[in-house]
């Protein structure tokens, strides 16, 4: 019988898992709804996620990946047995194969944590391979070649840049900077500007709709609703792209700090290889406007963001799998 085999990409903001033959078979916030008396889970996934900020004392809203590593254990292992059921089905004898992504940069303390909640979620066998691995593997990056190819992965939590060659990572660098403390510097940016007191969500919108690395051409407006800070009454204002622009600022510089690092680390053959080949961007954080334009700009060196950022470091997770014999010997031990 063909034993199921899935990649999971365990992320801060949402958990991607890919089957094989199906590819992405499911997309889901990582955020769960507990009741507080009971300490039931409520909801989880979409259905959580759609209760942050909006939910009575009696239900926690939680995200239990924060900067990409298990803060709430027994929470997440909850969460990973929900998708995986979703996925696999309910058969208890049917116990996939599982390869998950953690950062590059955490502990074997964290690494084992997120080991242990894959065995406790129902694999029967588990894997781990550092992000931007997967990242380059999922992005279609010739990584079993003695070339230099870099990869950039702005997740929710983390953004880690890295050049990997012969299956390997060579240097890399990590800030816990990602499409949440970019949300938060929207948040922050709009109560000092303007008194006015959004949510999680709000400022998750504005960042799509009208958030850019770099100001606009034609700048882009939208209608912003909240709270005001000295009344305590509904308001309504209207921020423009070059505002947010101006907000985003600090953790994008962040970023950047993490690419010119691991630029200025990498050996010169492999640097030239990455002048011809470019940098490739992956994760949510690479659908930013001018994210790759930005990089551009403060390197030199061209970027280009992958064919589906979001899914790549699941993608790159599952092929993994696909390439167990080879990729083996490249795997952190647990």
């Amino acid at each position: 019988m063909f034993e199921k085999q899935i990649g999971i990409d365990l992320g801060t903001v949402n958990v991607l898992v890919y089957v094989r033959g199906k590819g992405i078979d499911l997309q889901e916030p990582s955020v769960v709804a507990i009741s507080v008396r009971d300490n039931r889970i409520v909801a989880v996934g979409k259905d959580a996620a759609e209760m942050i900020g909006r939910v009575p004392e009696s239900i926690e809203v939680a995200r239990p990946v924060r900067d990409g590593v298990i803060a709430d254990y027994v929470v997440t292992e909850t969460m990973l047995r929900h998708f995986i059921r979703r996925v696999v089905g309910r058969n208890p004898l049917l116990r996939p194969q599982i390869m998950m992504s953690t950062p590059k940069g955490v502990t074997s303390v964290e690494r084992r944590a997120v080991y242990d909640a894959a065995i406790q979620a129902g694999a029967k066998e588990a894997y781990l391979i550092p992000e931007p691995l997967a990242a380059a593997l999922g992005a279609g990056l010739p990584i079993h070649t003695p070339t230099g190819n870099m990869v950039v992965d702005i997740g929710g939590g983390t953004s880690e840049a890295a050049v990997v060659s012969m299956y390997d990572i060579v240097v890399w660098s990590s800030v816990r900077v990602g499409g949440i403390r970019i949300d938060q510097a929207i948040i922050n940016y709009i109560r000092k500007k303007y008194n006015l007191i959004i949510g999680e969500q709000t400022a998750e919108e504005i960042k799509i709709q009208i958030g850019s690395a770099l100001p606009l051409q034609d700048p882009l407006s939208l209608e912003v609703r909240g709270r005001d800070q000295v009344a305590g009454l509904p308001k309504t204002i209207i921020v423009t792209s070059d505002e947010i622009t101006e907000a985003i600022g600090e953790p994008l510089n962040a970023i950047v700090g993490a690419v010119r690092q691991t630029l200025e680390k990498t050996p010169p053959e492999l640097a030239a290889d990455i002048i011809d080949r470019g940098i490739v961007l992956t994760g949510g954080g690479a659908q930013l406007r001018n994210v790759d334009q930005l990089l551009i700009r403060e390197t030199g060196v061209p970027c280009f963001v992958a064919e589906n950022p979001i899914a790549c470091v699941a993608i790159g997770a599952g092929r993994a799998l696909e390439n167990l014999e080879v990729m083996r010997r490249f795997l952190p031990p647990i």
